[in-house]
């Protein structure tokens, strides 16, 4: 049965059963916390937590879901693969376990010719909750299986929440015995390649708490209504009902795996490592094609980041496996007609599809070329200095001259067996993004942007249909391109132009927020957002640069805000409320807010106050704002006069305009009130972490806090406490004893270091006393000549201390040259009074280098090999002279 058949028996089965069919949802998703949907109950989330109401009480969808946590764990197996289909039926409040289970056994056993599966019943295992009585009953109740063929399992296996609090409860999966060939006999508690899991039955009956982890968490009670999620893996089903081993295998799959074979002339099966790369080109040209088809496009960030990772492990895999010529004009039409009978959108749109593949390829092999011969180059010289660890930059340089993605670098590094310092690359990142955007906006306010253009657009066309509180995503129409000179009728490739919508998802940076990053996706054309102002009261501006094709006004765009930025925004910007009232909290109401900044994982807040803060009082107000997470304070929005809001107390930080109605931002209610027009979280404890990173000054009067939040807070408070802990085992002392034992080390430090120096000046005057004596008469000049093994200030100590000890009524010139290059040159006053000068000495010794006042001069760069021949010419030159 070919998997586009299975998955139409599926929707006309519960179809026929009461089902509303739910198309599949699109894999990029509006829910902040994903790039993709990765599992089939993504898109019904806001009805099984109450969110919003469903429109029907049963429905039934064959998802597309995408899941990349570890993309390079593909192939490696053969049990996953980054895209997959879901096959689901959902109640909301109607039928419950009793029937779920009937509805699973009756489609999976009932014959073909019936509309079912026709799996063979005793070879089904099902696994349940051990505390799941009711589901045990009713699987001997309805199937008739045995107690041998019901396993109990815990919560990591059969119980399931979405990982925050709200709905929960048992699950029940469906198991199938593909015989002993593939595994050992016992169920799947022994074997679950043998026994293949392909339907999981979620019974949605409970309210859970907060806690950790898949049991960590207390069961509030039950739901007012139950539910009902399951799925069916698609592609599992396939491989049981197709007869094959695993999903690389199945119609879907198999013949892009068979092309990429052709193609580099081996065969499937025959080498361990070739079935490898083999089942990676497979998995992710397959999953490219769909991505592609739901409007994602390669880029350097987010879901485009994701699918030009996925695209360029598809052609390297396809160079390792030999073949060096365009692989994806062969593959990608394979994809296409294994998918299209599911999915007649592949088709449709193959052609944008094709090309914006095709273009990825040829821009990843001209840059493939260059960067694996500057990778291995720098890998070898790693090696060969004894090095384990290539440094940021080098990854840099890779990522942004030669277009290597990290995770290539990090990939080909590791096969070589060397590191990549992956913090170092992240920061050079972020700094070449900070500068682009500070580039963006100089070139804006230096006249990019033409505002009597604008103006023009806004008359026509009235204020932007501004949706950043809303969504992530729109569709919008391009209303005008206005480039350096002003309007322009189409924008391409390479080009930075201002593009005004009808409507936009994408926040305008104002009241401290950055704004928005993310992608313009047009029918021809991509663009990546890297600014966005209101040069205009109501007109929203976005300054793009065209990264593939041609952008025409009055174009149609998919707008999409970067999900990721969008979200580490809110909590920065959340996070800088929080901390303002924290230090209201502690420092009293006068530390009011003076300035803010944030963007994704930073924020930095300026309050008038004289004097540094003193650590204790620092650390007292990153506990009321890391109190105020843990509280989980609501965050609340409400819209009233500008009157009404100073009356409950809400701050007005900026000198502003304000229009009839003010939004109002609430953290806990009377704890945090402002102003606001930000995008924020929903729940203080979505933040993440507040940690102060630095407190400094910016001005008489006006002290600046800096912090980290979210995963980046997370991450300094991990950096700092592995240094914290490196430190602790090399002094060997525990960590609340560092400060006593530092503050030993240094006293100790400074006491060796004056002993140091005391016996430096003992070792210095001897020497100068025993030089001194055996100096050479040149001419009537006293000539002393010397080498030092030191450094240039203890060679000037030690020639001014000869110089003094030789007689005061004759003249006298001391040379001192260090084993580093250096020279010291020093004269007395006798020797001055004859026309000696030390400056006119030394760079006569070194060729005009160097220089210094008559008395003491010096230069560097002599030649080890020549410094005694220099230094034992002085004399003649002084008795020529």
């Amino acid at each position: 049965m070919r998997t586009a058949d299975i998955r139409q028996r599926f929707l006309d089965y519960f179809a026929a059963r009461g089902h509303t069919v739910v198309p599949s949802a699109p894999l990029p998703t509006p829910d902040p916390t994903l790039l993709f949907v990765n599992a089939g109950m993504v898109p019904f989330k806001p009805y099984f937590t109450g969110e919003t109401a469903p429109s029907w009480d049963r429905a039934t969808s064959v998802q597309k879901c995408v899941r990349t946590l570890d993309i390079e764990e593909v192939g490696k197996t053969t049990r996953h693969g980054s895209f997959f289909q879901m096959n689901g039926n959902f109640s909301f409040g109607d039928y419950f376990k009793e029937e779920a289970i009937a509805f699973a056994w009756d489609l999976s056993t009932k014959a073909r010719s019936d509309g079912g599966y026709g799996l063979d019943p005793e070879k089904i295992w099902v696994t349940v909750h051990h505390s799941d009585t009711e589901s045990r009953g009713i699987w001997r109740a309805v199937a008739g299986l045995p107690d041998a063929r019901i396993v109990e399992r815990g919560d990591e296996d059969n119980f399931w929440s979405m990982g925050v609090p709200g709905p929960c409860g048992p699950c029940s999966e469906l198991y199938y015995d593909r015989g002993p060939a593939l595994g050992r006999e016992g169920g799947p508690a022994v074997d679950e390649d043998r026994y293949m899991e392909f339907w999981n039955l979620v019974f949605m009956q409970y309210e859970r708490g907060e806690g950790p982890g898949k049991s960590g968490y207390p069961i509030l009670g039950e739901l007012p209504r139950r539910n009902i999620d399951t799925g069916m893996g698609l592609e599992r089903m396939a491989t049981l009902l197709q007869g094959v081993d695993n999903l690389y295998e199945i119609d879907e799959t198999r013949p892009v795996l068979e092309r990429a074979a052709d193609l580099a002339g081996v065969r499937y099966g025959a080498d361990a490592a070739s079935d490898v790369r083999l089942r990676v080109v497979a998995d992710h040209v397959r999953t490219a094609l769909m991505l592609l088809a739901d409007g994602t496009a390669p880029g350097n960030e987010g879901r485009g980041y994701v699918l030009r990772r996925i695209l360029r492990r598809s052609v390297r895999a396809m160079r390792q496996l030999g073949f060096h010529d365009r692989a994806l004009p062969e593959l990608l039409p394979a994809a296409r007609d294994c998918m299209a009978p599911s999915y007649p959108e592949v088709v449709e749109s193959f052609a944008r599809i094709s090309d914006q593949a095709y273009g990825e390829e040829d821009a990843f092999r001209a840059t493939l070329k260059q960067g694996t011969a500057v990778l291995d180059t720098a890998v070898a010289k790693v090696k060969d200095g004894g090095g384990r660890s290539l440094p940021g930059a080098q990854a840099f340089l890779l990522h942004d001259t030669y277009g290597f993605p990290i995770d290539l670098t990090l990939e080909m590094a590791a096969e070589q067996g060397v590191e990549v310092d992956r913090e170092g690359f992240t920061a050079l990142m972020n700094a070449q993004r900070e500068r682009a955007r500070a580039d963006a906006r100089a070139r804006k306010s230096g006249g990019a942007t033409d505002t009597t253009a604008l103006r023009a657009v806004l008359d026509a066309h009235g204020p932007t249909d501004w949706r950043a509180w809303e969504t992530l995503t729109t569709e919008s129409r391009v209303l005008a391109l206005i480039g350096a000179e002003g309007p322009v009728p189409v924008a391409r490739t390479g080009d930075i132009v201002s593009v005004v919508l009808d409507r936009t998802p994408f926040y305008a940076e104002s009241g401290g927020q950055e704004s928005d990053a993310g992608l313009l996706s047009a029918a021809s054309a991509e663009a990546e957002v890297i600014d966005v102002q209101r040069p205009l009261p109501g007109l929203v501006v976005h300054q793009v640069r065209i990264t593939a094709g041609e952008l025409a006004a009055d174009d149609t765009v998919h707008a999409a805000v970067d999900a990721e930025w969008r979200l580490g925004a809110r909590q920065a910007h959340s996070g800088t409320h929080v901390l303002h009232a924290a230090l209201r909290e502690v420092l009293g109401p006068t530390a009011l807010q003076a300035g803010s900044y944030n963007r994704p994982g930073h924020l930095r807040l300026d309050f008038p106050w004289r004097g540094a803060l003193t650590p204790t009082v620092r650390s007292e107000v990153e506990e009321a704002a890391n109190r105020a997470l843990r509280r989980d304070l609501p965050v609340g929005v409400r819209w009233m006069t500008l009157p009404e809001a100073k009356e409950i107390g809400a701050l007005a930080l900026f000198d502003e305009t304000y229009g009839e109605k003010v939004r109002v931002v609430e953290i806990g209610g009377a704890w945090s009130r402002e102003l606001c027009g930000g995008t924020h979280v929903e729940h203080a404890s979505q933040i993440g972490t507040v940690a102060l990173t630095s407190e400094s000054s910016v001005g008489a009067g006006m002290r600046r806090l800096e912090a980290a939040v979210g995963v980046e807070g997370f991450g300094y408070l991990a950096r700092e406490r592995d240094l914290v802990t490196r430190i602790a085992e090399q002094l060997g002392a525990p960590r609340a004893e560092l400060p006593e034992k530092i503050a030993g080390l240094l006293d100790r430090l400074k006491a060796a270091d004056r002993e140091n120096a005391r016996l430096k000046q003992q070792a210095t005057t001897a020497r100068a006393a025993g030089l001194a004596g055996g100096a050479v008469d040149a001419g009537g000049t006293l000539v002393v000549t010397t080498t030092l093994d030191g450094a240039a200030d203890e060679a000037r100590a030690l020639a001014l201390a000869v110089r003094d000890r030789l007689p005061h009524t004759q003249p006298g010139v001391v040379a001192v040259a260090t084993t580093a290059g250096g020279l010291v040159v020093a004269v007395n006053a006798p020797a001055r009074e004859t026309g000696r000068n030390a400056g006119t000495l030394v760079k006569e010794l070194l060729g005009g280098r160097g220089g210094g006042s008559p008395e003491i001069a010096q230069g560097g760069g002599i030649p080890t090999a020549d410094l005694t021949t220099l230094l034992a010419g002085l004399p003649h030159r002084l008795t020529a002279g």
